[in-house]
C-alpha cells in the first residue's frame, strides 16, 4: 500500500529532525559548527553555490564510468566520516558518565566511544560498498542526516537560514520542473546506491541492488511501483531552520516547561510536516516533484506563525534579537 511507503518516509523525516534537535547542544559544545560567523551571509551563499555546482560536476563525471566509480568511493568515505562524528557525539550523550571516565585521571575520556563509533561507521561503509540494500542506505542516510542537520543548524543564525531555504527552494523548482537536471541526478545517485536518497519499499524483501533506474520506475503507474524515493536534501535543508531556531532564539519565556526557542523549532517542524503532506499528495500523481518548495515553505510558515505567537515580535529573529 502506498500509505505504508508515505508513512515510512514520514517516520524517517521526522526522526532525523528529532535526532538533530537532540544532538544540537552536544555538537555545539563539542565545537562541531562550521566555525564561521553564524550571522554572516557569505557562508550560506557558498553553500548555495556548492549545492548548485555539485550536481553539475556529478552529471559531467557520469559521462565516464571510471570517474563515477572514483566519485562513489570518495562520497562513501565522506559519508562514513559524517557517520563517525554523529555516532561519536550520540554515544557521548547516551553512554553513562561512568563509562567515559578515565581510570587514571577520573576525567572524561572518549574511550570507549571512539572505537564504538569507528566500528559503526566502518560497518556501514562496508555494507554500502558491498551490499547496499535499502535498509542499509536508509540507516546510513538517517544517521548522516541527523548529524548534518545539527551541524548546519548550529552554524547558521536565522537570517542566513531564511536566505538558504528560499534560494534552494527556488533552485529545486527550476532544477526539477524546468531544466530537469535534478531528475537525471536522481537517476545517477540511484545507480550508485548512495545514501543520498531515502528508499521506502512496498515490502521488506525489496532488492535495492537489483532495482531498475528511476527513469524506468517513473514509467510504471504509481500504485504498481515497488518503492518510493525521497532526496536526503529534502530531509536536511528544512531541518536546518528547526535546529537554528532552537539554538539561536531566546529561551524565554518558558511555556509548559519548554523553552520558547524549542516551541518555535517545533512550529517549524510541524510546518514542514504539513508541506510534506501536500508534497505526498502531488507525488501520488506519479510524476517527479521538487520537494523543497513544499518542505521549506512549510517550515518557514510554521516558524513565522509560531515566532509571532510566542515572542509577539515582528522581527522574526532575523536581526539577532526581538
Amino acid at each position: 500500500m502506498r500509505s505504508v511507503r508515505w508513512l515510512g518516509l514520514f517516520g524517517l523525516y521526522i526522526g532525523a529532525q528529532l535526532v538533530a534537535l537532540a544532538l544540537a547542544v552536544p555538537f555545539r559544545s563539542a565545537g562541531l559548527s562550521s566555525g564561521a560567523n553564524p550571522s554572516s551571509l557569505t557562508t550560506p551563499l557558498v553553500l548555495i553555490a556548492a549545492v548548485i555546482l555539485a550536481p553539475i560536476v556529478i552529471l559531467l563525471l557520469a559521462r565516464r564510468q571510471g570517474l563515477l566509480v572514483g566519485l562513489r568511493h570518495l562520497l562513501l568515505i565522506a559519508i562514513a566520516g559524517a557517520l563517525y562524528f554523529t555516532v561519536l557525539e550520540s554515544l557521548l550523550v547516551a553512554l553513562p558518565a561512568s563509562w567515559l571516565l578515565s581510570p587514571m585521571s577520573a576525567e572524561i575520556t572518549l574511550v570507549p566511544a571512539v572505537p564504538l563509533a569507528a566500528m559503526v561507521a566502518a560497518g556501514l561503509y562496508l555494507a554500502l560498498l558491498m551490499d547496499p540494500q535499502w535498509y542499509i542506505v536508509d540507516l546510513a542516510g538517517f544517521v548522516a542526516a541527523g548529524g548534518l542537520i545539527a551541524i548546519l543548524g548550529i552554524s547558521f543564525a536565522i537570517l542566513p537560514v531564511f536566505i538558504l531555504l528560499i534560494a534552494l527552494a527556488v533552485y529545486d523548482a527550476i532544477a526539477v520542473y524546468r531544466t530537469k537536471h535534478m531528475i537525471r541526478l536522481a537517476d545517477i545517485v540511484t545507480e550508485m546506491k548512495l545514501p543520498i536518497l531515502m528508499v521506502m519499499p512496498e515490502s521488506a524483501d525489496y532488492d535495492y541492488t537489483a532495482a531498475p533506474p528511476l527513469s524506468e520506475t517513473r514509467k510504471v503507474p504509481i500504485e504498481e511501483r515497488a518503492a518510493t524515493f525521497m532526496g536526503l536534501g529534502d530531509v536536511v535543508i528544512p531541518g536546518i531552520l528547526v535546529v537554528s531556531a532552537f539554538i539561536w532564539l531566546p529561551s524565554s519565556p518558558r511555556i509548559l516547561g519548554l523553552s520558547a526557542s524549542l516551541w518555535v523549532a517545533l512550529g517549524a517542524l510541524v510546518g514542514s510536516l504539513v508541506g510534506y503532506a501536500v508534497l505526498m499528495r502531488r507525488v501520488n500523481r506519479g510524476e517527479a516533484q521538487a520537494g523543497l518548495p513544499f518542505l521549506n515553505g512549510g517550515a518557514l510558515v510554521g516558524y513565522i506563525l509560531t515566532f509571532l505567537l510566542i515572542y509577539h515580535s515582528a522581527t522574526l529573529g532575523l536581526t539577532g534579537g526581538l
